[in-house]
């Protein structure tokens, strides 16, 4: 669905006088696809969510309190390049998103840091397979899939935060909520969701201001620091979600999802050890 199939939508829906905020609330995001394969068939340095990374030779496995983190997904960047209208991704190289083989990191407390690890290069020369180091845990072992990626538009699920001067009325925010409850049909609503950029979907609060406060070590919103903090909150933006998906063995708590942020500074910077993950679940 485009933003002109959105525009329609909120026609249809009786929401033809929130049109106006549709830049504000609808961004276009890259949709992840999972096809199950096995090591085999994917071809080293293609992009894949679970199985064996491929990783360049000086790049050791990243470690979580003395236990290898799960590898979660390598994206091939070059990939992406024809969905990333904006431009914000590195044109080249790779990212690897790494977590916690043990699912105890929520991004909730500054000492999470260093639960899950984003890492990138631009040059992909003398890429390996990497096997499962040894005291990694079955449980934190995930299959091989394949990825296919399409542009898609997420909507906002705080308009009130991202519209400027919002002037909705309650019934209007109502009307909204009723729409994304089945956004951007029934049968996808339904689907797994795995996205880069864009808006997540969120299954509790929005993630922004408490990215920004955990990860400069503030997590009471009436610390003297806050204040000032928040004002930040709004260049964190969603880098990868990864849903709970069947065909990958992923399971994050009660069919929750992964949330990797990262500052639109950092992300131009293509400096991803500032990131901030977040798990949510119902």
């Amino acid at each position: 669905m485009d933003k002109a199939s959105v525009q329609a939508l909120f026609v249809a829906k009786g929401l033809s006088r929130l049109v106006k905020d549709l830049d504000f609330i609808a961004k276009t995001s890259i949709r992840l696809a999972t096809l199950p394969g096995d090591e085999s068939s994917l071809k080293s340095g293609t992009s894949k969510m679970g199985g064996l990374p491929d990783l360049p030779p000086a790049l050791a496995w990243p470690l979580w309190k003395g236990v290898p983190q799960s590898f979660i997904a390598q994206i091939r960047l070059d990939d992406l390049q024809r969905f990333d209208t904006a431009g914000l991704l590195p044109q080249k190289g790779m990212l690897w998103f790494f977590y916690d083989a043990q699912q105890q990191t929520y991004g909730a407390d500054p000492a999470d840091r260093g639960g899950w690890n984003v890492l990138y290069r631009d040059d992909l020369t003398g890429l390996r397979r990497t096997p499962f180091p040894s005291t990694l845990p079955a449980t934190g072992q995930f299959h091989p899939c394949a990825l296919s990626f399409s542009s898609e538009i997420s909507l906002s699920q705080v308009p009130r935060l991202d519209i400027p001067h919002c002037d909705w009325t309650d019934a209007e925010q109502k009307q909204y909520e009723e729409l994304l409850s089945t956004f951007p049909t029934p049968a996808d609503h339904a689907t797994s969701h795995n996205r880069m950029l864009g808006f997540p979907d969120t299954i509790q609060d929005d993630m922004r201001l408490q990215c920004q406060l955990v990860s400069h070590g503030v997590t009471d919103e009436t610390d003297p620091r806050a204040a000032s903090l928040a004002q930040g909150a709004m260049d964190w933006l969603l880098l990868l979600q990864v849903d709970s998906d069947e065909q990958a063995g992923m399971q994050w708590a009660d069919a929750g999802m992964l949330y990797y942020w990262v500052t639109g500074s950092d992300l131009h910077a293509r400096r991803f050890d500032g990131s901030w993950l977040v798990l949510q679940s119902d």
